[in-house]
């Protein structure tokens, strides 16, 4: 093969974004590159997730359910997910193309890696996912709106960050704690209530179950903790040490602790 081909193929997968590389030699897979009609059926939605800043880092948290219209479409569902060794992003919204963005996304994050030879920027980060959600809106106008909220460990500056979106994929950050999904309002109220400066681990995943269980109390969208079918929300942390998942068993005894409390209390609060 001649000098020139072989520059030529190199120029054409040399670029640090994996989305133009996407859009070059796959344009049908790039999020809001081709949209169709929506679909007679319900879509499954994703409801609940949350992020609150810690001392250390970053708690993110979701429920389990997901939702078609009225029905109960998955009570199994994962809503937070890893992007990379310090930043993760939890979906809300139309859950098929949520789950598909959130993919790409840590697919871009490891192509630019590979590329630049080192990792982007936290602000880097939460700009690619922004460009991203743009790149969805014609899909968002047809009622598949997907808006995550993403959270990670800023190491220069040495503490957690997190972002939060609008459909046209403006950003916007957030100092202490975010909700989104159909129970972020109630999420957001109670932590309000609950969030404190310099919170400990173990008090951040407190204040963040207690968040959610507040949000299913109020919102039908939202699945609280399933004692009979043992799922509970989902959990992650986000620090220095980097992204790593709550035990379940955790998660499960402080849910008890939570429920346990509000039964004697006699009115669910």
């Amino acid at each position: 093969m001649s000098d020139e081909r072989w520059r030529s193929l190199f120029s054409d997968y040399s670029n640090s974004s994996f989305i133009d590389l996407l859009r070059r030699e796959s344009p049908h897979l790039v999020p809001g590159g081709a949209p169709t009609p929506l679909p007679e059926i319900e879509p499954v939605h994703g409801t609940t997730v949350l992020s609150v800043r810690f001392r250390d880092g970053v708690i993110m948290a979701g429920d389990r359910q997901a939702t078609a219209g009225y029905q109960v479409a998955s009570r199994r569902i994962e809503k937070i997910f890893k992007s990379d060794e310090l930043s993760g992003v939890g979906i809300a919204g139309a859950a098929g193309p949520a789950m598909e963005m959130a993919k790409l996304f840590q697919t871009e994050l490891e192509h630019y890696e590979k590329v630049e030879g080192e990792n982007l920027s936290l602000d880097g980060k939460a700009n690619r996912l922004s460009q991203m959600i743009r790149m969805n809106l014609p899909a968002a106008m047809q009622g598949l709106v997907v808006v995550p909220i993403f959270a990670g460990f800023d190491e220069k500056a040495g503490v957690g960050r997190l972002f939060k979106y609008d459909i046209t994929g403006g950003r916007y950050e957030e100092t202490n704690f975010d909700a989104q999904g159909s129970g972020s309002k109630d999420a957001r109220d109670s932590l309000k209530k609950l969030w404190k400066r310099d919170m400990g681990r173990d008090e951040a995943l407190r204040v963040a179950l207690e968040a959610l269980i507040d949000a299913a109390d109020e919102d039908v969208g939202t699945g609280g903790p399933d004692l009979v079918r043992g799922i509970f929300p989902s959990v992650k942390t986000i620090t220095r040490s980097g992204f790593g998942d709550v035990p379940e068993d955790e998660v499960r005894r402080v849910c008890e602790e939570i429920l346990s409390e509000r039964t004697r209390a006699g009115n669910g609060a």
